[in-house]
């Protein structure tokens, strides 16, 4: 899994520091191994519940709904982590709210058994104490959530 990243400009607001950005980035390397090794109990070690996740759905709607941690188990386990022959190239760009809120855009390829899928996908971080953990999940992924 391949990671690149991109800084704000002076212009945003407030700026993280090389160190912040660099967190983010470590954060989701962690997140990303676990979901590439199927650990997803380690994935929602890595969250803070109820998990917000917004989508979208056939409608054209844009349903929110939370997730327990039972509920983001489950769909994380149909979603397919940890199975074989998925490759995940991606580029994410972490806007910083303040040092305590990152909202992380990733774009991304898949590659599952010889196909490439592209997709777009957005995570809330919020710090909780010296860690990170996302709160909440934005991707057209999960239909209607």
């Amino acid at each position: 899994m391949a990671n690149t990243q991109q800084y704000p400009s002076a212009a945003a607001g407030f700026v993280p520091t090389e160190e912040q950005v660099d967190g983010v980035l470590a954060w989701f390397a962690e997140y990303d191994a676990n979901a590439a090794a199927g650990e997803v109990e380690r994935m929602a070690d890595m969250a803070v519940f109820p998990v917000n996740v917004v989508s979208d759905s056939d409608d054209g709607g844009g349903p929110a709904k939370s997730w327990t941690r039972e509920e983001f188990v489950r769909r994380m386990r149909e979603q397919g982590a940890g199975q074989d022959g998925i490759e995940m190239q991606s580029h994410r760009t972490p806007v910083f709210v303040d040092e305590n809120l990152v909202f992380v855009v990733t774009d991304a390829t898949f590659t599952v058994d010889g196909q490439t899928h592209a997709v777009r996908y957005g995570d809330l971080l919020v710090r909780t104490g010296d860690r990170w953990a996302f709160q909440t999940m934005v991707s057209g992924s999960f239909g209607a959530a």
